[in-house]
């Protein structure tokens, strides 16, 4: 291939996204985001502000239940912000968790918090003349809520499974040493939400770029056997490679994503590729010279087409590997072996090979509220309190208390099991999730986390009426297809299409690391539980022993599985 071929397959021309302009007028994010906050007219963002915020950790939504309510009554949209945090590896100190519970209870309106599957937490509801000291609150407890959002590097994930406690300590300091590394240099976010005074002359993003990244880039570090953080939904994945009980390096993995565009082909689910083996040192090199190559090759005309997965596919595995080693200096080796055996987490209480106790408390969909069911704000609070260790937020949205000494174990399950967070769940209702969705979410189409619940309780009477209650399928639900519920690497994963209305995808893997194909499209509720109803009769009676519902549905033919999602998905 000549130099004018490989340049034409690099670089795409064309007209710019608009998205494109608005970083290259922001001023290096800062746009007129300060004017915005003292105009009491409106209680939304204008202009290009209303996007600006996202690089600031913030999406901009109205409560969707009044929205035609208020217009009846020829009112604006209830305008607040979501705001998510900057939390590398999910951990976070009881006291800084004690702080966030105060702020949710008094400054939001929802009163809730939500954990993500961005091994994160979401505050919702928060009311532009709160917003400032939203941020003023987490910068005096140690944290941010920089770079959350839009087209840079966010929040990194890594496995949070509490037996592997050394090795847990030293990926989660390289989490937080990514994160610091990839951060953007700008003092917009300094300067607005914190006052501080510009400092002439100091814009450069030598890693981003003036205008950032073509889209959202998001990255895992995964301790084998463990797939807890679904390293598939993301765009770089380091796997930890341990040898005589020291980690010597990773493989790395590029170029999954699971979101997609209803009908439109050119858009589909990914997995990563393996793209080989590097020593441990060179990790800041490696993950530099794959951002900084996204940045420079990804589509730049279409956001729908601008996400790694697809700059992979246009430039193809040879000449972006290629790419990397010439940036980063660093020759990749063929992969090391590993096994991934698990992805949910161990509810309950684990001894950890610390000689600490960690338990695991399940969180239905993240939302931390109480309920007259169950107190798990208060609950939750009351451990901090006590609680002499910290906490780690998980990819699956669920909370752990980390590091009990022994003689703090009896007093903390005291207080889960008086606040009712050590609830008796089923194995299906822990190993399915769903995204936020509506009322607050302004892409939702159809209900996630509100649906999910009841769904759910459906689900467990077929499973048990069936005599497989004791198993589980790993289910997913997610209201729009932008693949926040990662709904693509489920067994069954529901995309919602309209209000009432979801795509039904089967014959996702257990360990999440196959793409689920569409099975049914746009039906109703009805008309899903009578399809799982049948397909969960067919799994009970004749799968072999031990065999889970996604491999059953391919290996009797009642769903062709995802090789090639370029290719096939669509199919």
């Amino acid at each position: 291939m000549n130099e004018k071929d490989l340049n034409s397959i690099l670089i795409i021309k064309g007209k710019l996204e608009d998205a494109e302009r608005v970083k290259e007028q922001s001023n290096y994010l800062r746009g007129t985001i300060v004017q915005d906050l003292e105009n009491e007219i409106t209680g939304g963002f204008t202009g290009d502000n209303f996007l600006l915020i996202r690089f600031h950790g913030m999406y901009q939504q109205d409560n969707r239940d009044i929205r035609a309510e208020r217009i009846k009554q020829k009112l604006e949209p209830l305008h607040s912000v979501m705001l998510r945090c900057r939390l590398p590896g999910g951990v976070i100190t009881t006291e800084q968790w004690l702080a966030i519970d105060n702020f949710a209870s008094t400054k939001t309106t929802y009163g809730s918090i939500r954990l993500t599957n961005r091994q994160t937490f979401q505050l919702h509801g928060i009311l532009k003349k709160n917003i400032k000291s939203t941020h003023k609150m987490l910068h005096q407890i140690g944290l941010d809520s920089l770079a959350t959002a839009n087209d840079v590097n966010r929040n990194i994930l890594c496995t949070s499974n509490p037996l592997e406690s050394n090795l847990h300590k030293k990926i989660f300091e390289l989490a937080k040493k990514l994160s610091e590394h990839l951060l953007p240099r700008t003092k917009a976010y300094a300067e607005i939400w914190l006052d501080k005074n510009k400092i002439v002359n100091t814009d450069i993003e030598p890693i981003l770029g003036k205008t950032y990244l073509p889209r959202k880039f998001k990255i895992t570090l995964v301790i084998p056997p463990h797939n807890d953080v679904d390293l598939h939904a993301n765009d770089l994945n380091f796997i930890a490679i341990v040898k005589n009980e020291k980690l010597i390096g990773f493989n790395l993995l590029i170029g999954g994503g699971l979101s997609l565009e209803h009908g439109n082909k050119n858009t589909y689910p990914r997995t990563a590729t393996d793209f080989g083996f590097f020593p441990y040192a060179k990790v800041l090199d490696v993950a530099t010279a794959v951002i900084t190559i996204q940045r420079d090759w990804g589509d730049r005309t279409n956001r729908k087409n601008a996400k790694t997965k697809y700059t992979i596919e246009r430039v193809g595995i040879k000449i972006f590997k290629k790419e990397i080693e010439s940036r980063s200096g660093v020759k990749l080796q063929k992969s090391i072996p590993y096994q991934l055996n698990t992805r949910g987490d161990r509810i309950g209480w684990i001894k950890g090979i610390d000689k600490k106790w960690h338990l695991t408390l399940f969180i239905q969909n993240g939302r931390i509220i109480d309920s007259q069911k169950c107190f798990l704000k208060k609950g939750i609070a009351e451990i901090a309190k006590v609680h002499q260790g910290y906490f780690r937020i998980t990819a699956n949205q669920n909370i752990i208390i980390a590091g009990v000494s022994e003689n703090k174990k009896n007093d903390i399950e005291s207080i889960a099991l008086k606040y009712g967070l050590m609830a008796n769940i089923s194995s299906q209702r822990k190993n399915s999730m769903a995204c936020v969705s509506f009322p607050t979410c302004p892409l939702a189409m159809a209900e996630a986390e509100r649906f999910l619940p009841n769904f759910l309780t459906k689900i467990e009477k077929i499973m048990q009426s069936n005599g497989v209650g004791e198993k589980y399928i790993v289910l997913r639900v997610t209201g729009c297809p932008n693949g926040c519920g990662r709904a693509m690497l489920a067994e069954i994963g529901l995309v919602g299409k309209a209000l009432g209305r979801y795509n039904l995808h089967i014959g996702g893997n257990r360990i999440g690391t196959r793409i689920a194909r569409m099975y049914r499209e746009n039906i109703n509720e009805i008309e899903i539980i009578s399809h799982i109803s049948k397909l969960i009769e067919h799994w009970a009676k004749e799968s072999y022993e031990e065999e889970d519902f996604g491999d059953f549905v391919i290996r009797v033919g009642i769903i062709k599985p995802v090789l090639d999602p370029a290719k096939d998905f669509w199919e």
